[in-house]
Formats: C-alpha cells, structure tokens, sequence
C-alpha cells in the first residue's frame, strides 16, 4: 500500500468568488488561511487540520485527500479511471466512487 488518505480540503467551486468569500468569512466566520491568485481562497476549518477551498476554477464539489504520490496511487488502484491534472507544486487526480459523488487526491511532490 503507498500509505494513507488524509483528507485535507473540501473543495467547493463557485461562480462568485467575492460572495463566496463574504459568506464564509463573515457570515459563518470562518478565517481565510491562504489565497492563490484572484481565483482561490482558503479557510481554516476550526479546531481541524482540514481547510475549506472555494475557487472558480473548474471542478466538482468534495473532499480532496493528501497522499504520498499520486502516481503511485493510481498505479496500486488502476481502476478508478482518474483524471490527472498538475496542480502547483504536485499532481492531481479526480475520480468517482459508485454513488457519483466527486474524489480527489493530490500530492506535494513539486513543493519538496
């Protein structure tokens, strides 16, 4: 086994990002931990060590999971037809479980 799944971020794509960004922020009071560009911002869920991503990137809304490589992820589950993307600093790949519902994983390889 490459090693373990660690749920880092929930994804939650958006078509208004200033919204978004109000309505977590000041309506729930959620604290922003990280932006990248003008497409993505990050909050810190409290007491978690997982975050909160809300971008108007492309994408399907859920969990996304730290492991130690995605490739080697892929190569031990070859049948979840994943789709890769190279994200900063790593890889990404988004698959579906049998209900349809959106996974991801994604690793840090780059960011060494």
């Amino acid at each position: 086994m490459v090693g373990v799944m660690k749920l880092t971020f929930v994804y939650a794509p958006t078509t208004d990002l200033t919204a978004s960004l109000a309505f977590y922020r000041d309506t729930l009071g959620l604290e922003e931990a990280w932006r990248e560009g003008d497409s993505t911002v990050v909050f810190q869920l409290p007491d978690s060590d997982v975050q909160l991503m809300v971008s108007v990137d492309p994408g399907v809304g859920g969990p996304i999971y730290l492991v130690d490589g995605v490739k080697a992820f892929l190569a031990e589950h070859p049948d979840l037809g994943a789709e890769t993307m190279e994200i900063p600093d790593g890889t990404m790949a988004t698959f579906t479980d049998p209900a349809g519902n959106s996974i991801s994983v994604l690793d840090q390889q780059g960011a060494e």
